[in-house]
Order: C-alpha cells, then structure tokens, then sequence
C-alpha cells in the first residue's frame, strides 16, 4: 500500500498498534529527490512545494553545498534526542520510532523535533471536568497511586462544583477503604463499598444523580490470570471507562508488557503517576505505545489538591528532554510539519 502511494523508493519509519491491535497506524516517507522528471507534475503530490526540489526547478550548484550543513545540524538533533531516551531508558523499538519521526520532519532544534514526534507517535486525552455518562475506573499494579489519583480528581471535580459519586472495590488490603475514606469524608464524599462486580453495578445505579463517578480498584498483578479476570469482569459491570495508573520510574519493558496486558481488557487511557519522582520515563512511553493508550493528565505531587498536570506534546516533551528548554533553546516553530528540502509524511490508520 505504501508503494502503491507514494512509490518503490518509499520506506516505513514507524508503526504502531491502535484499538487494542485492531488497527494499525503506519508512517511512511519518501525523499523528493527520488522523484524523477516524468513523475514530476503528476499525482498527488504534483502542487506539492516539497518537491519542486529536483526536475524543472532543481537547485543550482552553487547552493548543494549547503547540505552538509544541513546534515550536520540533523545529526546533532539526532544525538541530542538519542541522549534524553538513553537517560530516559527508552527501550529500543520506541527509541528507534521516536528518531525516525524526529529525523523526518527536519527541524534544526531538537525541543521541536521531540515536540513534532511525540505528537504524531502519541495521543492525548485529558481526564473530562464536565459531567460525564460513563463511570470512570482508576486501575493498576499495586503501589501505582490509584487511590492518590482517585482522591486528588475528587478534590478537582468538587472545587468545580460538581457533584462527585465515589466507589472504592479496594475492600481487600489492609486500610486500602479507609484511606480513600480520609480524603473523601474532608470533601463531603460518602464514600461507597463494592465487593463484587453485582455490587459494583448497584453502587454505579445509586450514584446515577452524579455529575462524575469515581471508582477506585485494588492494586492487581497484570500478569496473574486470575487478576486480570476478575479486574476485567469489574470493568464489564457497567457502562465504565478505565483508566491505567502506572507510575514513572519502572523498568520499561515491565510497563510495556503491562501496558498490553491492561489494554487486552479495554483500558485505552494511561495516568502517569510519581513523574516528580521518577527520573526515567522510559516505562510510560513504553507502556504507552505497546499498549494503544493516549495519555491523560499525570500526577506530579502527593498533594491532593492541584495534583493533577495535563499533558500535550509540549509538556511531556519537556520532561523527556528539559534541556532543551532552558535559557531560550526552544523555539516553538510556525507548525510542525517537515521542511520543503525534508521528506514527505503520510499517515493513516488500516482496519
């Protein structure tokens, strides 16, 4: 398909499963100077100014020198960004999508080619502070920050006067209710108990009057099967979006497994929790990609309230490669597209 599109010189840079490996989307470049004379004013691409670079209009000689320094100035985009996903303990597989994207849309600063590729390698879906139809399920391993999480999106939706239904099926571990409980009875929360996913659709039928319902799980073992089943049949008691609290700092190719475990079982949102803490983000990239998942906002502070930061390409590229943004190296750029002399992109998704 991507040589039917663009031509035998066409090559794939990066792929990446969507819908829980339903579909995949696929990045697929050419260089405009594979392009001949009698392809030239024809196609799709013949109004196209990134290929009016060869053919009638191809440079003169006196100006082909000037692409070594425009290969040097990539290379050193390139080192930098290969730099901050080292640090970050990207794994490999994401590390080498990240590149291909950042190398392909041409910028000469590296702030700005992290920003173009995490926004077209990633989604972003920030947590909804409007009334909503569906229940919202906070799920992970143990430790991750669900409760926390749970607790600073109540304190949220309560300061915005809405009217917040809390449901905790952390009924199990030793103090796990009466902790949510501390924090939902300073909110005027009643705080409500479910053992079973019967209960569970009880509770979520009570609090229908609500403008937003909260249910918190307990902390369970991604890859136990008997832990999975029983998360996903609390996730099929009702009408509920799930959301993955995972925290920064775990090994990457842990949160990457995990990542696809959860989205086996419809979860399509990732919460990333302790990024105050963690000084590797590799896991939530990792995580992120392997699972199909857009990022929703992350949880930056053990205080309740303001815990919560949204995240966008701009933010979560800062706290990949801070660097890059201090004393006025980043200098955000009219769009993210590739340069005239760079390299066409086109994406799609395939059922």
């Amino acid at each position: 398909m991507v040589r039917d599109a663009l031509g035998e010189e066409a090559i794939i840079i990066a792929t990446r499963e969507e819908q829980g490996g339903k579909a995949v989307r696929v990045t697929a470049a050419i260089d405009p100077s594979d392009y001949d004379d009698r392809n030239y004013g024809s196609g799709a691409f013949a109004d196209d100014p990134a290929f009016e670079t060869h053919g009638r209009n191809a440079p003169s000689s006196a100006d082909t020198w000037l692409q070594y320094d425009d290969e040097e100035e990539e290379n050193a985009v390139a080192e930098q960004i290969t730099d901050a996903m080292l640090r970050h303990a990207v794994p490999e597989d994401v590390m080498d999508q990240i590149l291909s994207c950042a190398t392909v849309v041409g910028f000469e600063q590296p702030g700005v080619a992290m920003v173009a590729a995490i926004e077209h390698l990633f989604e972003f879906s920030p947590l909804p502070q409007k009334p909503v139809n569906k229940a919202l399920m906070y799920v992970g391993p143990p430790g991750s920050g669900k409760t926390l999480a749970v607790a600073k999106i109540a304190a949220r939706g309560a300061m915005n006067g809405m009217k917040m239904g809390v449901i905790s099926t952390d009924t199990v571990r030793a103090g796990g209710f009466e902790q949510l409980a501390a924090f939902t009875k300073l909110l005027r929360i009643d705080l409500q108990k479910a053992e079973s996913p019967a209960q569970l659709q009880q509770q979520i039928q009570r609090l229908q009057g609500c403008d937003q319902i909260l249910i918190d799980t307990a902390g369970m073992n991604p890859f136990s099967t008997d832990d999975v089943k029983r998360l996903a049949q609390l996730i099929g008691a009702a009408d509920i979006n799930p959301y993955l609290v995972l925290p920064g700092g775990m090994d990457a190719e842990e949160s990457g497994e995990m990542g696809r475990v959860f989205s086996t079982i419809g979860v399509q949102m990732l919460v990333p929790s302790r990024v105050d803490m963690a000084r590797r983000l590799g896991g939530l990239l990792s995580a992120a990609h392997h699972g199909s998942m857009r990022f929703a906002d992350a949880s930056n502070t053990p205080k309740v309230a303001d815990g919560l930061i949204s995240l966008n390409p701009e933010s979560l590229s800062r706290m990949l490669m801070p660097s890059a943004y201090k004393a006025g190296a980043y200098r955000k750029e009219e769009s993210y597209m590739p340069k005239a002399s760079g390299m066409k992109r086109r994406t799609g998704t395939r059922q």
